[in-house]
């Protein structure tokens, strides 16, 4: 399952915070039972909101502008050569 969006995310969250606000306005309950049960409903809202959001799909370009892309050309890296490594002496500390 790919990751949501933040469109997802930011359409799901508004949806559970503002549906839980309505439902709980509009039916005046006070009963845990019932603000379980709005909460519930509620999040199965915004998870349904949040998968109905439209995913970015690949872009397409249209057969006008295919002709105007030019073809990638080839390229073959030129060979190198090797390079030897910088060897420095040893130093040994002197003796005073």
């Amino acid at each position: 399952m790919p990751r949501p969006t933040a469109a997802q995310l930011a359409y799901g969250s508004c949806t559970v915070i503002f549906s839980t606000l309505a439902m709980l306005l509009l039916s005046q309950t006070s009963s845990g039972l019932g603000i379980t049960v709005i909460a519930l409903a509620a999040l199965a809202l915004g998870l349904l909101v949040a998968m109905t959001v439209p995913l970015p799909g690949p872009r397409t370009l249209a057969p006008a502008d295919q002709a105007a892309v030019p073809a990638p050309e080839e390229r073959v890296p030129a060979p190198r050569e090797p390079v030897a490594a910088a060897v420095e002496p040893i130093r040994e500390p002197t003796a005073p």
